[in-house]
């Protein structure tokens, strides 16, 4: 705690003191995700970067405790398409709640009554390829099933793979009989999301599309019977196609269909095909995880929404009217899960200075109040940065949005004169965004005097359809031009050190990162975490079969422009890369596989360029261990520490090597 009165020392930029620790940043990464309603009760996943990185289930008992539902080592977390999605489900009942959940080590789909017996399996193993993985459980106790998307390898590569939906009995007679499993449609997609059924319960809606798309591209909306077997019928599409995304899709209480759509160049809500809130604004976004919602129906008619641009805040939209009035109170960002029971609506949202956590919004009265996983400042809030919201020109004038974070601190300043060193950070997808929400990982940096510019290039999402597909065919240039321009923007107007600009960036921000790198001489040194490194090896089965073409739009059909994928990678130019790196790494990554680094590194062998590669057991595609998120985070300051000439005693010196 600063002490007012305290007198502020002057001291060089990113030399500062700093409380905000590599072991405290680390402690409250990730947030709680997967929020429903079990009976009156919430219930949402939560992360556990001190127990391996696992994802626990907690629930809310109506008195405001919170309870832990799965101890260790369960672990609840789905793989399907690797990033996953919703991994639980629960209904109550007379002998209080069944629940159903995936375990992240096997994949199988369990059952447990918390406060009973251990969770029994209910799917069965196979060893074929990556097994039978599932997602977006749906109780259906009625006919003693639980409905899931089934994801299964039926060979070793890992394109050998089909998905369907599929009903599991709860009584555990498929938990070693494949044949016990039930498929619930003939329809065959090469990516489905759990059918959603409609009130009478007598029709289903899911989303499905297919190779080379992806779904922020392109998806069908299928609408099917269900007969008296359980089984779909009569499956039909009803909106999407090629070149229209639908990003969700639910129904309305009276038997409505409604559906986000981006055909008008933003997702928008739809009821039965008309539009319900026309806006230059999202009301959904890309599909990265099944079961991501940012609406959700309630019973007297209203609609839980999660809109804006460039962020998603929390608002109730009337569909007679199109009015929608947003939920009051701090939090500036939403995550995309929402749930509802009557009129309640439960949420996980977030602001530039708290962390996410879970609200409950009360539709008839408008109040919404933190209900779980409250945030709990760390440290004293005076060293939280403060972001400012900018909009840069890029090339050709076109518009970059960024997120500036200065160097800030409250017992420190800067001799007059100087510049602060900026490092730019590059977000994954690349069809994702930077949220505005409290990060101490940007903390760390900031309240040691570095500052940090999110850059939200050309290809990210909450800017409409076309801000995304100038990325279509220009990934590896127009993200590492809008990252530069950002970058000597900063340098020119003042704000950053020309000579002390790092870029840093994991996935598909590792791409950007080192193609920054080979491709331009802004920066003095980068961080490029579980990275793209090469296309013609990602694109040609390095990588998961959910981004197995993605590269046919970003970069180009690989059969017509080969040579484009040799030209952009960093692999194939490491003779240009000329500034110190750090690289990070998880040996499980089957996203972004090792050989990936393995390669560049051994093209980068002799050159004497000092860099530095960390390679973690366990770890896969995101970091979840504390200890790697404390060793990375440190080894990275170090790196920075060095290249930019700073005084940081505070952590282990990362050994470069030339």
């Amino acid at each position: 705690m600063v002490e007012i009165g305290e007198p502020v020392r002057t001291l060089a930029y990113g030399s500062w003191p700093s409380p905000v620790g590599a072991a405290l940043a680390a402690a409250h990464d990730g947030r709680p995700d997967d929020v429903g309603f079990v009976g009156e009760e919430v219930w949402w996943t939560e992360p556990r970067p001190a127990e391996g990185g696992r994802r626990t289930l907690v629930r809310r008992h109506p008195d405001g405790t919170e309870e832990q539902v799965l101890p260790s080592p369960w672990n609840v977390r789905s793989r399907v398409i690797e990033y996953g999605g919703r991994p639980w489900a629960a209904v109550a009942t007379d002998s209080g709640p069944l629940v159903v959940f995936v375990h992240f080590a096997d994949q199988r789909l369990y059952a447990t009554r918390p406060g009973g017996a251990a969770p029994r399996p209910l799917t069965p193993r196979s060893a074929v390829g990556g097994g039978l993985r599932w997602v977006e459980p749906q109780l259906r106790p009625e006919r003693g099933e639980v409905w899931c998307v089934l994801e299964e390898f039926t060979g070793e590569e890992p394109t050998d793979v089909r998905r369907v939906p599929v009903a599991v009995p709860l009584d555990g007679s498929a938990a070693e009989d494949r044949a016990a499993l039930r498929e619930l449609t003939g329809e065959r997609h090469r990516f489905v999301t759990g059918p959603r059924v409609s009130p009478d319960g007598r029709r289903a809606a899911w989303l499905a599309w297919d190779h080379p798309r992806m779904p922020w591209d392109g998806t069908e909306l299928v609408v099917a019977g269900i007969g008296p077997d359980g089984t779909f019928q009569d499956a039909r599409t009803v909106a999407g196609g090629p070149e229209e995304s639908v990003a969700q899709v639910d129904w309305a209480p009276d038997g409505a269909l409604l559906y986000a759509s981006d055909r008008t160049g933003w997702w928008n809500l739809y009821r039965d095909g008309q539009p319900l809130c026309a806006r230059d604004e999202e009301f959904g976004g890309p599909l990265w995880k099944l079961g991501q919602r940012w609406f959700a129906p309630l019973d007297s008619g209203p609609i839980a929404v999660l809109h804006g641009r460039g962020a998603a805040v929390l608002g109730i939209l009337d569909p007679q009217t199109g009015e929608v009035v947003d939920a009051a109170g701090p939090w500036t960002e939403f995550a995309p899960t929402l749930a509802v029971l009557g009129e309640r609506v439960a949420a996980v949202g977030a602001g530039p200075h708290s962390g996410y956590e879970i609200v409950e919004l009360d539709a008839r009265t408008g109040r919404a109040r933190v209900i779980g996983s409250p945030h709990q400042d760390a440290v004293d809030p005076a060293y939280y940065p403060r972001p400012e919201i900018r909009t840069f020109a890029g090339p050709d004038g076109r518009d970059v949005h960024a997120h500036l974070y200065p160097p800030h601190h409250p017992g420190c300043r800067a001799p007059d004169g100087t510049l602060p060193p900026y490092v730019v950070w590059a977000h994954g997808g690349p069809t994702s965004r930077s949220p505005l929400v409290l990060d101490l990982e940007i903390a760390y940096f900031t309240s040691r005097g570095i500052g940090v510019a999110e850059v939200d290039y050309s290809g990210s999402s909450g800017h409409g359809r076309e801000y995304r597909e100038r990325l279509r065919g220009q990934w590896g240039v127009v993200d590492v031009e809008d990252c530069a321009a950002v970058a000597l923007a900063l340098a020119e107007e003042g704000t950053a050190d020309r000579r002390r600009l790092a870029v840093r960036g994991g996935s598909a921000g590792g791409w950007t990162s080192a193609a920054s790198l080979a491709a331009t001489d802004v920066y003095a040194c980068g961080t490029v975490i579980y990275p793209i490194l090469d296309l013609t090896g990602w694109g040609t089965g390095e990588t998961h079969d959910f981004e197995s073409q993605y590269l046919e739009g970003l970069i180009g059909p690989y059969a017509e422009v080969p040579e484009r994928y040799a030209e952009r990678s960093p692999a194939e130019h490491a003779d240009r890369v000329t500034a110190p790196f750090l690289l990070l790494q998880g040996l499980d990554d089957v996203i972004c596989p090792p050989v990936q680094c393995e390669r560049f590194l051994a093209r980068m062998a002799g050159r004497g360029v000092p860099h530095a590669y960390l390679a973690f057991e366990g770890e896969g595609h995101g970091f979840r261990r504390a200890e790697t998120m404390v060793r990375a985070l440190e080894a990275e300051l170090s790196l920075y520490a060095q290249v930019f000439g700073l005084e940081r005693p505070d952590v282990p010196v990362l050994e470069l090597k030339p």
